[in-house]
């Protein structure tokens, strides 16, 4: 067939080939049983894959219309992925099995982006490939932390996982907790709830040390659990009520601590494993510059007020 020859100069790739079974009658592909398929999870991505013509039934391209009957075959195609330039920045790897990962992310990277030096470039050098049927070509953090924020971040090793951890993000059923050294004297324990870029928006903190602060007056290591995913929402939160992060340089004030970076850590994630749905929790502990931080801003305090 001249159409899959012309695939072949495309350098696609076959998925997987379907032969229909016995059927009453013919059904449009578009309503046919997408759970037949190892590569398409639900019917909005199949209706993707027909729009790309990516799905051929009997050597030919297929629309929405297409109609299949018993014993027709259906190939399933995909663009052949290029190879993807590996940064090689080592990175502790938390978990790791055939469909998931937790890493502990540095500081000072950003999780993707049309950069070299990201994340999810550098995931390769450190995770083991995946022998599960699905596989992702490369593996995908399932959401983001910002370039300055360290620590656990999600990763999934196949379609499959990414697909239902997307899903447990957009049902907000996955629980992060979060630690910042901010300036001031915090609460104990406090809540905000106030809108960020127009939506509602909802933190829940706790403190758990405060010091006094030459430069600042005290500094106070806080605990923060958000309940909405907002982008930036802990820093903007957190400068709305006037405990800004130490080192954040665009929500934060202006300090000469910047050379030390931001002090936001993703520190643990709760979540339901999305092949063995068991309920799956990690911790990490915040960078060691937070302790010595905040006790070098304690000795100094003392030693210029004893």
């Amino acid at each position: 067939m001249v159409f899959i020859f012309l695939l072949k100069l495309l350098f696609l790739k076959l998925l997987e080939t379907h032969i229909v079974p016995k059927l009453e009658n013919s059904v449009r592909i578009q309503e046919y049983d997408v759970a037949v398929f190892e590569s398409v999870l639900t019917k909005s991505s199949l209706k993707k894959i027909i729009k790309k013509k990516l799905l051929l039934i009997n050597g030919n391209v297929a629309t929405t219309a297409t109609f299949v009957s018993e014993n027709d075959t259906i190939e399933i195609y995909a663009v052949a992925t290029i190879p993807k330039k590996i940064f090689k920045l080592a990175i502790s790897v938390v978990f790791e099995d055939d469909d998931i990962a937790i890493i502990n992310k540095p500081a000072g990277f950003p999780t993707n982006g049309n950069y070299f030096k990201t994340i999810e470039n550098a995931l390769p050098h450190n995770l083991k490939p995946s022998h599960a049927p699905d596989k992702l070509p490369f593996p995908k953090p399932v959401h983001r932390l910002d370039n300055p924020t360290s620590g656990i971040l999600i990763v999934a090793k196949t379609k499959s996982a990414q697909f239902h951890l997307y899903k447990q993000f957009e049902l907000q059923e996955v629980s992060k907790v979060y630690e910042a050294i901010v300036i001031g004297k915090t609460n104990l324990h406090g809540e905000i709830n106030s809108a960020v870029a127009e939506k509602e928006a909802l933190t829940i903190y706790e403190t758990i040390q405060t010091v006094s602060s030459l430069q600042n007056g005290y500094l106070s290591h806080v605990k923060l659990f958000p309940k909405t995913g907002r982008t930036h929402q802990l820093r903007i939160h957190l400068k709305s009520i006037n405990h800004p992060i130490i080192g954040d340089q665009i929500h934060g004030k202006d300090e000469e601590n910047y050379k030390k970076g931001m002090f936001l850590c993703a520190t643990s994630i709760q979540f339901t494993h999305p092949k063995t749905k068991e309920k799956c929790s990690f911790t990490v502990e915040p960078p060691n510059k937070y302790r010595i931080f905040l006790e070098r801003e304690a000795r100094r305090f003392l030693k210029f007020n004893s």
